[in-house]
Formats: structure tokens, sequence, C-alpha cells
């Protein structure tokens, strides 16, 4: 399948004893479908880091089931140490997803020939595609751009690929077109905020969260078709939204605060310990610029 588009990171609907609801999962999967996403994730924002190993298979096997073929699934296998992520690339790779991504361990500072290492072993772990995930805008220190060059090197544009996430977005970015010599195949993160400075440096596709999916699909389309006025009119009621999610549970908070006033999700519930909490007022001033984000995308 085609690695291209809009890659929405799936959340992940929890009863109140902590364990997934799947029902709500597969409403989930198909709402995003009919907003015309082009592939779906399991990544940090899944909550993926507060899963066993056995709830990430279980995770991506109601996915994939869901899925059906329809669009490509991704599932992020990073973890603390090399044996369990090739571990979980194998399993991913075995059940049917369509590739892998996964981010370096992040407990402690490893040097770049070990993270080249890692890398290796679970691309080499697997014949689908890898998609390397620097986090460090939220946790972890920034790959080095060798370690692109070293991999792009070594296995090509087609078996690994990239999602950077450090910051400066925009001049990273441009430094890994430049040492990829522009082959680089790359998505943006961070919930498409980057999206207008980071398109014209040849993105395949963005990486964004659950919550708005028609607008994230309204702007990318709009970038496609050259329509930069629509698209920052969008860009702007996102990035109203963005100010709520400064960190990984903030997140997860609004994502799911935004999934239930849809009618997608039944629930709030994440799993502990649990960093931020959204105040009534919170809320209040979230469904404010929802509201101006849906009016501006169906003003077109």
């Amino acid at each position: 399948m085609n690695l291209t588009g809009v890659f929405t990171v799936l959340q992940t609907p929890l009863t109140k004893a902590d364990e997934f609801d799947e029902p709500i999962f597969q409403k989930q999967i198909d709402w995003l479908i009919e907003n015309n996403v082009n592939g779906v994730v399991l990544a940090m924002v899944s909550e993926v880091m507060r899963l066993s190993a056995q709830e990430r298979r279980e995770q991506w096997q109601i996915v994939v089931k869901q899925v059906r073929g329809r669009i490509p699934v991704v599932a992020s296998v990073g973890a603390e140490s090399t044996h369990i992520a090739t571990s979980l690339a194998r399993f991913a790779q075995a059940d049917g997803v369509s590739a892998l991504m996964a981010t370096p361990p992040t407990s402690f500072a490893t040097t770049n020939e070990e993270t080249f290492a890692y890398y290796t072993a679970i691309i080499e772990s697997v014949t689908i595609p890898v998609i390397v995930q620097d986090a460090s805008n939220y946790m972890g220190q920034p790959l080095e751009m060798s370690l692109y060059a070293q991999l792009l090197e070594k296995y090509g544009n087609d078996r690994v690929q990239f999602k950077p996430e450090a910051k400066p977005v925009k001049e990273r970015m441009r430094q890994l077109q430049e040492v990829a010599k522009g082959k680089a195949k790359v998505f943006e993160g961070q919930s498409g905020t980057d999206l207008l400075d980071t398109f014209p440096l040849g993105l395949v596709g963005t990486m964004p969260g659950s919550e708005v999916p028609w607008a994230i699909v309204a702007l990318w389309n709009a970038l496609k078709e050259d329509n930069w006025d629509f698209a920052r009119r969008i860009h702007e009621g996102i990035l109203s939204l963005m100010k709520f999610q400064p960190t990984l549970d903030a997140y997860v908070a609004v994502e799911k605060y935004l999934l239930v006033k849809q009618g997608i999700f039944t629930s709030t519930q994440q799993r502990g310990p649990v960093g931020m909490r959204l105040s009534d007022a919170d809320k209040k001033e979230i469904d404010i610029c929802f509201d101006a984000l849906k009016a501006t995308v169906n003003a077109k």
C-alpha cells in the first residue's frame, strides 16, 4: 500500500477497568475512514507507552481486523530495548500491519552508533517499511542528521521513512532533505501545526491526532491544490486548538474530549497516572475553537 496523505494516530478508548473498548475502537476507525483519511497509526498518543507488549499486539490486531484492508495500518514498535522492539516488529508484520514506526529508547542517552544499530535491527527483522520517529519534542534527545543519511544509504527510501519532530522542525526537515538529496519520504507530526512550513519540503504525508480528521484532510487537500489562502485559514483554527496540547497528556485529554463531543467516544478515560486534566474553563474555550474551526472548513 502507498504510504502518503493523512495518516491519523488513533486514540485508545478505555473502559473504567482500563481495558480496550473494542466497539468504540471500531466506531472510531470507521468514522476516520468516512472522513477520508489515508491511513491509521498506533503511536504515542494512542497511549502505547502505557500498554504491555501483549496489549500493544492486541491493539493493532483489533485495528487490522476492523480496517479490513481498506487503508494502511502503521504500528509503533519503539521500545527501551532492541530485543523488545524487534519482537514487536515481527509480531506486527505477522499480524498484517502495513508498516512500522519506531521511536528510539528514551530512558537513557544512546550514542549515534547504538541508535543506528537499534534501527538496523528493527528494519532487518521485517520486510515492510519502517518509519523512524524522532519524538524528542516530547521525550528523549534529537536524532543526528548523520543517522538519517546512514539509514537511507543502507536501506533506500521505501524501506526506511521518517517522522522528524525535533525543533526547529522546518530547519531540521530542510537539513534532512539536504543529507537525503531530496529523496527522503517524510511525514509531518505535531497535528498539522508545521504543515505550512514543511509541505514545500517534499512531505509524503502528515500524522495528526484523530480528533479533527475532517480539518486535517481539508488542510492537506488545500495544500495539494495550491489553495494557500484556504489552507492558512484552516491552519489558524488548528493552532487555536493546539495551544491546549503542550504535552502528551494534554494531547490525549483534548483528543478524547473532542471525540466524546462528536459522539465517537463515550468516555475520556486515560491510563494513569495522568499529569493533566481539562478544567471546565478549558472545555469552554476548546468548544469555541472547535466550532470556529468547523465553520472555517465548512465555509469553502
